[in-house]
C-alpha cells in the first residue's frame, strides 16, 4: 500500500527508532533512514530523543484519536513547504532550523496520526509471544500481525508442531 510520505516514511521512521537497540546510534538510524536535514544531535538531544521514542512505543498498542492528540501536542509543529536536498517540494512539521529532536519529533507524530487517520489498523506490534517489535503494515490486504517473515514463520511452525503432536 502507498502511503502518502507523512503516513509512510514518517510513520516507518517512528516504528525504526521504537525498534532499536536501547544503546543505537540514532544519528546513524536518522540517516541511515535518510532523514534530512540531518544536523549535529547533542548528548541532549540524543536523552530527549530517547524520551520520545518511548512515547512513540505506546502509540503501536492500539492507539486512539486522545494518545496521537496528546502526542501532537508535545511537539513544535508548525507546517510549511520546503525544498531542499534536491527534494521535490514537502511538507515539514518544524522548522529546518529547530534541533534535530525537535523536527524528528514533529515528523514521527505527524507521520502516526496521519496513517492512523487513513488506516487505524496498520500500526501494530508483532504478535509473537515474547517479541516487543512494532511495525507498520504497508501489505495489500492491511492484515500484518507479525514485525517480521522471521516471527511468522517462528509462530506458524510452532503451531503446526503443536498439532502435529496432539
Amino acid at each position: 500500500m502507498h502511503f502518502n510520505p507523512y503516513g509512510g516514511a514518517a510513520a516507518e521512521l517512528a516504528a525504526r527508532l521504537v525498534n532499536a537497540d536501547r544503546d543505537a546510534d540514532l544519528v546513524a538510524l536518522l540517516a541511515a533512514s535518510d532523514y534530512k536535514p540531518l544536523g549535529p544531535v547533542s548528548a541532549a538531544q540524543t536523552v530527549e530523543l530517547r524520551r520520545w521514542i518511548r512515547k512513540l512505543d505506546a502509540m503501536f498498542d492500539n492507539p486512539t484519536v486522545d494518545q496521537l492528540n496528546a502526542l501532537l501536542a508535545k511537539t513544535t509543529s508548525r507546517p510549511y513547504i520546503s525544498v531542499h536536498d534536491g527534494r521535490n517540494p514537502h511538507l515539514h512539521f518544524a522548522d529546518e532550523s529547530a534541533p534535530v529532536h525537535e523536527r524528528v519529533k514533529a515528523y514521527t507524530a505527524v507521520g502516526l496520526a496521519t496513517l492512523f487517520c487513513e488506516d487505524p489498523n496498520r500500526i501494530g506490534r508483532c504478535a509473537r509471544d515474547g517479541c516487543e517489535d512494532v511495525f507498520i503494515d504497508t501489505s495489500r490486504n492491511g492484515r500484518r500481525r507479525f514485525c517480521s517473515t522471521r516471527c511468522s514463520n517462528r509462530v506458524h511452525v510452532a503451531e503446526h508442531r503443536s498439532r502435529r503432536v496432539s
